[in-house]
């Protein structure tokens, strides 16, 4: 795992969330107010992006068709479906936001070789 430096924590206002890229991943980021969360920035419905969401205590609700998301275990509380977004943990060091990305694998092709 590792931690990524993403920005000063009075950069994401109250209840509001910012997606930011590493590497492959969009990942949203939300100021809950006493704390922060960060999930996979993409409804598994149809791939709306979480951070313009509504966000309401420890939830927030995708902006395109209200797929209600728990932002502390990434799942999908209105409609009940089984799936859910990934969720990373966070921290602040002296007033910047950190996310904790593990570390990918390297990709296998079909033979089994790492690409």
């Amino acid at each position: 795992m590792s931690w990524i430096r993403i920005t000063e924590v009075e950069n994401i206002p109250v209840r509001e969330g910012r997606a930011v890229k590493i590497d492959r991943d969009e990942i949203a980021v939300f100021n809950l107010g006493d704390r922060f969360a960060a999930i996979e920035n993409r409804c598994p419905h149809s791939g709306g992006p979480l951070c313009d969401g509504i966000v309401s205590g420890a939830t927030v609700i995708c902006p395109l068709h209200g797929w209600k998301v728990c932002l502390d275990t990434g799942d999908i509380l209105r409609p009940q479906v089984p799936v859910r977004v990934e969720v990373y943990q966070v921290r602040v060091e002296n007033g910047v936001l950190e996310v904790d990305v593990p570390e990918r694998q390297p990709m296998e092709d079909r033979s089994g070789v790492a690409a």
